[in-house]
């Protein structure tokens, strides 16, 4: 009885977390490239039931009853890098990212393409292209890390006033060319990890290759638009009722085993 009650348990706290996960996409379906969670659920090995004390011919073995199902967990959580709606702002320092068709990777999962930022000496990916310009003249995100460009340096672009092309060549209002934006390219993007504020840190020794260059890899840059989160609001919206309909499910079962148990200790056997 009591694997029952840790089973339904289990399946509470997984839904618990997925639910948490769901939350956590919805309130962010307004944030720029920021890329939606996926939740992985996995059950627990299946437990092999044997008889014990059983009489049988001498030498026997117990005769098995069954498997036990011991409940579920949530395994992991993995980000779906599918490509975002590109929205229309009209501000100059608002760049979108559109990758093309890309090499397919040994893992068999498509790639996918990374503004490279430069955070606390640290290297960093990330796809929100919602920009600002800092009081030196530098690209920077809203939180103030230098996006890169090609030869590894901070973009100094001076004002709002440059312009972009496709390719992501900058250029300045009297048309010097001042650098261009480096795209990293992760061939297997589930090597990054999120690390908040929109950005994403490479688990693996060394730094992402550079996209430009690459005739394998095709995207493009649009100045004045965004790329917008790839989170689907009414699909979140009925996962979280499924998450939610499963944990009550699992809370009445939880309420069941309680109930037998109050009267397995408080009924069964009681004497006069």
């Amino acid at each position: 009885m009591l694997r029952g009650l840790y089973g339904a348990a289990a399946g509470m706290i997984a839904q618990q977390q997925r639910q948490e996960m769901l939350t956590n996409n919805l309130a962010n379906a307004n944030t720029p490239g920021y890329k939606a969670d996926q939740a992985s659920l996995r059950a627990f090995p299946n437990m092999l039931i044997k008889a014990m004390d059983t009489q049988g011919p001498k030498g026997a073995q117990a005769p098995i009853i069954g498997e036990l199902t011991t409940g579920v967990y949530l395994q992991e959580r993995m980000p779906n890098f599918r490509q975002g709606d590109i929205n229309e702002t009209g501000n100059s320092t608002d760049i979108a990212l559109l990758q093309g068709v890309l090499p397919e990777g040994e893992s068999g999962r498509p790639g996918a393409l990374f503004y490279t930022i430069q955070s606390n000496d640290e290297i960093l990916y990330s796809r929100n292209g919602n920009f600002t310009i800092d009081g030196a003249g530098f690209l920077t995100t809203t939180e103030g890390q230098y996006v890169l460009g090609t030869n590894g340096e901070p973009l100094q672009v001076g004002d709002e006033n440059f312009t972009l092309d496709p390719n992501g060549t900058i250029t300045s209002s009297d048309g010097a060319v001042i650098g261009q934006i480096n795209l990293a390219y992760a061939e297997d993007p589930m090597l990054l990890v999120k690390e908040g504020d929109g950005l994403l840190r490479y688990t693996e020794e060394g730094e992402l290759p550079t996209a430009i260059g690459n005739a394998e890899i095709n995207y493009q840059l649009q100045q004045g638009f965004i790329e917008r989160s790839n989170v689907d609001a009414s699909q979140t919206m009925t996962e979280m009722m499924s998450a939610y309909r499963s944990f009550e499910a699992n809370q009445r079962i939880l309420q069941a085993y309680d109930q037998s148990l109050d009267k397995a200790v408080n009924e069964v056997g009681r004497l006069g």
